[in-house]
């Protein structure tokens, strides 16, 4: 189902010819107001250790809920991505990031609530200065360190975490 199927009346004005455009819009032939359907900013860390071991998380909830995941979320309203990056691996680790770098970029769909969200995810280098004291919260039902030579991406819930991580261990389309 295409998320604008959602949308029947108008947020303006109430009207019931609230119609659709093309695959990203809906206009309402009462008031002319136009509603666009843009991505909502999403954020994912990699983390690597000092054993080059990459910091892996277990999905505690759906979508994906008991496959791998890499720390991230959405970025809240008034926060940069870099801001929001930094929080998400804090409430899901426990770790406080001291850098991260903006590595590359894809579109993705996150089924939430049977509501197909789609988002563009951000990809950051992330470093921490102390990586024993992560621990697993939040959206996080477990962690564990991974060499990137263990890596397997079929076990991560996530299509763009999984090409993200194709990208990362192959070398691609980093800074």
């Amino acid at each position: 189902m295409h998320p604008l199927s959602k949308f029947n009346y108008c947020p303006v004005c109430g009207s019931k010819h609230f119609e659709e455009q093309d695959t990203k819009s809906k206009k309402c032939d009462n008031c002319g107001f136009e509603y666009f359907l843009n991505p909502s900013a999403a954020n994912v860390a990699f983390i690597l250790n000092e054993k080059q071991e990459l910091l892996v998380l277990t999905r505690k909830n759906e979508p994906g809920k008991g496959t791998l995941d890499l720390p991230g979320g959405f970025a809240d309203i008034g926060e940069t991505a870099e801001e929001g990056v930094v929080r998400e691996v804090l409430e899901e680790t426990g770790l406080v990031v001291t850098r991260a770098t903006y590595l590359f970029s894809y579109p993705n769909v996150y089924l939430y609530s049977g509501f197909e969200v789609k988002t563009l995810d951000a990809f950051y280098l992330c470093e921490v200065d102390d990586t024993s004291k992560v621990s697993a919260h939040d959206d996080a039902a477990n962690f564990q360190w991974i060499p990137l030579s263990d890596i397997h991406t079929e076990q991560f819930g996530l299509r763009s975490v999984r090409q993200g991580l194709i990208d990362f261990i192959n070398g691609r389309r980093s800074v």
